[in-house]
């Protein structure tokens, strides 16, 4: 078990064999070793390990092994294996301490996730996905206005969300999967807020569309259109938009796209599904988009990231109760003890030296 928790630490923190020897300054062949569980390392040698994967020793010997089950990417084209292990360990990893973390609570931190009843077993076409966006929106009492942290709606709602450091050189947005049954999403940490929400909604979209579609329908392009009617139901977007529009102002998108946390090209697309726009002014804009380099990064300002934060507030609700000690705590954040005390004090740990 030793061994397999040390890889997972190296592939987490994306490092090979010799990238790891170096800062550890130990041999590759004796982290290999170690590994495959061929040999035992010191308590010096799990310290210089734990401070090169930026790990406390305690994760070492976690007991917990979780595993994701029924991946679904948010594009068609999967990472590159090299990269996609990186996003794996990283996830499974923060997997972990929530499973950890839940051992110490008595009870329930959230609702387990369930869908509505009145949802269709299936779905026909793009335009009925308008509808499930609205039933679940109703089913989870958000109405029709912004949802303002898209990361605590979903967490509340029973899905554990992840953001992860791994971009994938840029090709990586989200994922959804499973764990034991209960599901998982997953987000890049470098992408703009908008990019963040809009990858959320679209895996939301797979664990309630999976299954659901007719033959004809592409899962992705399905998932596309409810984040987008998900992020803005189209009694909002008819409201702030009109009727038939030959236009749309670039800043009159980047105010809307500040109210609901849709991009400037999402508003573009919900305008277009929406019949708002037509077929060839919604090309004529789009063209314009491209033409400003806005398809791949939108104007200033950029719309703020979504943090995860219930994982953190439980853990100091945990350590408040005298559920966890600061050491345990310390090592489910993933920091010091001396860190957690800067902390707990209310102070900046910038002057806090890490143990």
């Amino acid at each position: 078990m030793l061994g397999e928790r040390i890889q997972q630490a190296r592939k987490a923190a994306g490092l090979s064999l010799r990238a790891l020897a170096e800062q550890a300054n130990i041999s590759a062949m004796a982290i290999s070793k170690y590994e495959r569980n061929e040999s035992v390392p010191s308590s010096k040698v799990l310290i210089a390990l734990s401070k090169a994967l930026g790990v406390r020793t305690e994760y070492f010997f976690r007991q917990v092994v979780v595993e994701l089950e029924n991946v679904e990417h948010r594009e068609h084209e999967k990472l590159p294996e090299k990269e996609e292990t990186k996003v794996f360990a990283d996830v499974k990893e923060q997997l972990e301490r929530w499973i950890e973390l839940e051992e110490f609570i008595p009870n329930p931190w959230s609702m387990p996730f369930d869908l509505p009843e009145e949802l269709p077993t299936r779905i026909n076409s793009y335009d009925d996905i308008e509808q499930i966006a609205d039933t679940i929106r109703s089913a989870w009492h958000l109405g029709s206005n912004p949802i303002p942290v898209l990361i605590d709606t979903l967490e509340v709602k029973g899905i554990k969300v992840f953001i992860t450091q791994y971009d994938g050189h840029k090709h990586f947005n989200g994922l959804s999967a499973t764990v034991n049954g209960n599901p998982v999403i997953v987000v890049g940490k470098h992408w703009p807020g908008d990019r963040q929400r809009f990858t959320l909604a679209h895996e939301l979209g797979h664990l309630i569309l999976h299954d659901r579609l007719n033959d004809k329908l592409d899962e992705e392009l399905a998932c596309h259109r409810f984040a987008g009617a998900f992020l803005v139901p189209q009694e909002k977007v008819k409201a702030n938009l009109g009727g038939k529009r030959t236009w749309l102002e670039p800043r009159e998108l980047m105010i809307l796209k500040q109210e609901y946390g849709l991009s400037m090209g999402g508003w573009l697309y919900r305008a277009r599904d929406l019949g708002i726009l037509s077929k060839q002014h919604f090309g004529k804009l789009w063209g314009y988009f491209n033409k400003q380099g806005w398809k791949e990064k939108e104007p200033e300002p950029q719309f703020p990231q979504e943090t995860t934060r219930m994982f953190e507030q439980l853990v100091y609700h945990a350590l408040a109760e005298d559920f966890l000690g600061e050491s345990k705590a310390a090592e489910l954040l993933g920091m010091s003890v001396s860190t957690l005390h800067a902390y707990r004090k209310m102070e900046s740990p910038k002057n806090v030296a890490n143990q």
